[in-house]
């Protein structure tokens, strides 16, 4: 847990206007005060994030909601009671505190309350909203650790709020609850088969909305490395084909196939659970470009329950031309 002093220190920091990396159970994420017009364009300053890339307001609590958004239908606010705190974000229409440079420009607004006790002291210290996006430079790899955030972003950041390591690893799903039909918009640490108990009635996944959300660029989520993913019994072939004309490959090796041999620069084997795979998916990534590797050969697990959420991450990190 994060000390108190800190938590003070990064509420001054957000009144003042500054920028706070701040943990949340998902990833850490860059904060700026939501209503503060000129705090919240810095943070796509120093990202280099295209202005029109809507924004998350992160809020301390689902009594709060109200103050955000126009109106809280009967869905979002069911949502809202069964997975707050915790990484599902929802968009609704916009209320008047939210300007909008945290929209995109958009009058929908996305929302959430993050499950992280360090996150939740910091929202309840500074007494207002918080947009943050994830805390690394636009399209690249999110950090799950405060030293993450240091090496990508240093100083451009005026304060790290360090909580330890992320629990969930990928971000929040976004559900659009504007509608009549709740949809996701980005998969993420609430799986679809969680929404659809609660909702009683299937949760669409779209490939695509009109709906501006983060995290729908065609390459996100990247490393420096290519990303090329392949089926399972494809990897340790492909791997060494690429090694062989003289690529510097890393293989994120599935689970099943651990002590397969493998001719590729580095190979780590990804967690057995999808639970610890979606944790520990971005520091992999991470690890295989500081070892160097210019191509990083890898495959979707199955899409059912988080797998879907790692799927959608792997898929943006290798790019459009991907399947």
């Amino acid at each position: 847990m994060a000390r108190t002093s800190d938590i003070e220190k990064a509420a001054e920091v957000l009144r003042a206007g500054g920028l706070v990396a701040l943990p949340t159970e998902t990833v850490y994420g860059l904060g700026a005060d939501a209503e503060n017009p000129a705090a919240v364009s810095r943070i796509f300053q120093v990202k280099g994030r295209p202005p029109t890339h809507p924004l998350i307001v992160h809020i301390g609590g689902a009594d709060q909601l109200a103050d955000w958004v126009a109106e809280v239908p009967a869905t979002a606010r069911l949502l809202a009671e069964h997975f707050w705190p915790g990484p599902l974000t929802l968009v609704l229409r916009r209320g008047p505190r939210v300007p909008l440079e945290a929209t995109g420009g958009l009058e929908t607004v996305a929302v959430r309350v993050p499950d992280h006790p360090a996150a939740l002291a910091l929202l309840n210290a500074f007494g207002g909203g918080v947009t943050a996006p994830s805390a690394n430079r636009f399209g690249s790899v999110s950090p799950t650790t405060a030293d993450h955030v240091r090496a990508e972003l240093g100083e451009a950041v005026d304060f790290v709020l360090d909580g330890g390591p992320c629990g969930v690893g990928v971000e929040s799903t976004i559900v659009d609850v504007t509608g009549e039909t709740p949809t996701i918009l980005r998969p993420g640490g609430v799986t679809r088969e969680d929404l659809e108990a609660v909702l009683d009635r299937p949760v669409d996944v779209p490939s695509t909305s009109h709906v501006r959300v983060p995290g729908q660029h065609p390459s996100h989520y990247a490393p420096s490395a290519r990303v090329v993913l392949v089926e399972p019994e494809q990897v340790a072939a492909e791997a060494q084909l690429a090694q062989e004309q003289g690529q510097q490959v890393g293989v994120l090796l599935p689970s099943s196939l651990a002590g397969t041999p493998v001719k590729a620069h580095a190979v780590v084997t990804v967690p057995a659970s999808l639970a610890g795979y979606a944790r520990e998916l971005y520091g992999l990534l991470r690890e295989l470009d500081q070892r160097g590797c210019d191509l990083i050969i890898a495959s979707l697990p199955p899409e059912e329950g988080l797998g879907l959420a790692i799927a959608n991450r792997l898929r943006r990190a290798a790019g459009p031309r991907q399947p």
